[in-house]
């Protein structure tokens, strides 16, 4: 049997989330009560975050899936912790409770009630009855309302129905960090970072749990690949959290995962009409899961040229190796998956490295210039090009190429992206800028020609 190291840690490491930080001490700065509500994918920190800015007086409860009565014991509980004997009492129902609170001699400054939707799966009537709350007690503590399930959190503070709709004063997702933290994270190399982030995405809690292991692959095949590994099931998790339907949403990244990338493949495949799949791929946009692509310079509404991709790095890995092997990897054959994988893994690595690319384009400041949002740029079977992007004012083009490695040919890289920029119909009038993008190439001017590696776009990732 396999003996595993791994590799100890002392430093507890809090990366990011200033943004997040400041508007969440403000909330709770207000001299009048608050109502703030966080939510997000599960493992994104959310907890840690509240955590970081909670006092001594503010009392924090994650709630489980216990009956009702039970869980406004657990609470009084754990609000008697500031207000003396609060639990002693037996509270009937939740407006019972909350009142206590409000007219307790000294309330806590702020009440957290982390995992908010399983209250509310026990307890229908708790939305409408912290609405009352928060209408009728000027006393009242702050209000934190934090959870994974981001449909029902969105549902009840974002919906025009919804009895919190319009009450909250501070609304926050929680998103995925940048993989320009991965790197301080993991004490690794820029390049070495895209890798990992091609698999592990900005998941704080998978950053930790990589962090354990003493290399890539022994963490890749324990934590994915073993039947019993703890990401083993983790899209299937994410998809009940958020989702209505997890069996639905677990299909259409399935099939983008294996290469249906357009509409009428996917709606094929389904066998479902395209209009019925319209609602389903905008709730796995909204919630970061699935992107739209769209050629540089196309309207938004062009639907024909649209393709379909899978927009969290740890999904995309996941549906191009784990799910397509999962009976075999049932059957322990963990070693044989990982050594086929080994000839794919370029491939993908190398569309997460375009994707970052793409995105620190508007952060960088490439050339000296200030540049909007790049797209990859096709037209029907003709070639493609990874990076394209207009300088915010309009009068110059970015034109580049991303590589995994440093092309030993740069010159005819660049004559052939001068070529495919002259083509481009919205080029005319323009100045042109080319640029070649080398994960493990040098981040400096070599021969003439601009060579951008991991360190740049990273480090404008993480500044960003």
């Amino acid at each position: 049997m396999k003996k595993i190291i791994f590799v100890k840690h002392n430093i507890s490491m809090f990366l990011d989330r200033q943004k997040e930080r400041r508007k969440l001490q403000a909330a709770l700065a207000q001299t009048r009560p608050s109502l703030v509500v966080v939510y997000g994918r599960r493992r994104t920190g959310k907890s840690t975050l509240l955590k970081q800015i909670l006092g001594p007086d503010d009392v924090y409860f994650v709630a489980d899936q216990g009956e009702a009565h039970l869980q406004r014991a657990k609470l009084a509980t754990e609000i008697a912790r500031q207000v003396p004997n609060f639990d002693r009492v037996l509270y009937p129902d939740w407006e019972s409770l909350l009142n206590a609170v409000a007219q307790a001699a000294r309330p806590p400054r702020a009440l957290v009630l982390d995992e908010f939707p399983y209250l509310v799966k026990n307890a229908p009537e708790l939305p409408s009855v912290l609405q009352k709350w928060v209408d009728n007690a000027p006393e009242r503590p702050h209000l934190v309302l934090c959870g994974s399930a981001q449909h029902l959190m969105r549902d009840l503070t974002l919906e025009g129905s919804a009895p919190l709709f319009g009450r909250a004063d501070e609304i926050m997702q929680v998103r995925p960090l940048s993989a320009g933290w991965l790197p301080v994270f993991l004490a690794t190399n820029a390049a070495q970072a895209v890798s990992e982030y091609a698999v592990w995405g900005g998941i704080p809690r998978y950053w930790e749990l990589r962090r354990r292991y003493p290399d890539h692959a022994e963490a890749v095949r324990d934590l994915l690949l073993d039947k019993d590994g703890v990401l083993h099931e983790e899209p299937l998790r994410l998809f009940l959290d958020d989702m209505r339907s997890a069996v639905q949403a677990y299909s259409i990244v399935s099939l983008v995962g294996g290469g249906c990338h357009r509409l009428s493949e996917i709606a094929a495949r389904l066998q479902r009409p395209a209009t019925q799949l319209a609602g389903p791929l905008h709730n796995l946009i909204a919630l970061g899961y699935l992107r739209r692509e769209i050629p540089f310079g196309e309207m938004e509404k062009n639907a024909k040229r649209s393709l379909y991709q899978i927009a969290d790095p740890f999904l995309r890995f996941y549906f191009a190796f784990v799910a397509p092997n999962r009976s075999r990897l049932e059957l322990g054959l963990t070693t044989q998956v990982w050594a086929e994988m080994a000839a794919r893994l370029p491939t993908h690595v190398s569309g997460i490295w375009e994707q970052l690319v793409r995105e620190s384009v508007p952060l960088a400041g490439y050339f000296g210039l200030e540049w909007g949002p790049a797209r990859r740029w096709w037209h029907g079977n003709g070639p493609e090009i990874d990076v394209v992007a207009q300088s915010t004012d309009g009068a110059a083009l970015l034109v580049g190429e991303c590589k995994l490695a440093d092309d030993p040919d740069p010159v005819r890289i660049l004559a052939q992206l001068r070529q495919k920029a002259a083509s481009l119909p919205f080029a005319q009038g323009k100045k042109i800028y080319i640029g070649l993008w080398s994960q493990h190439g040098p981040a400096q001017v070599a021969t003439d020609i601009p060579i951008f590696g991991a360190e740049v776009v990273l480090t404008a990732l993480r500044q960003g």
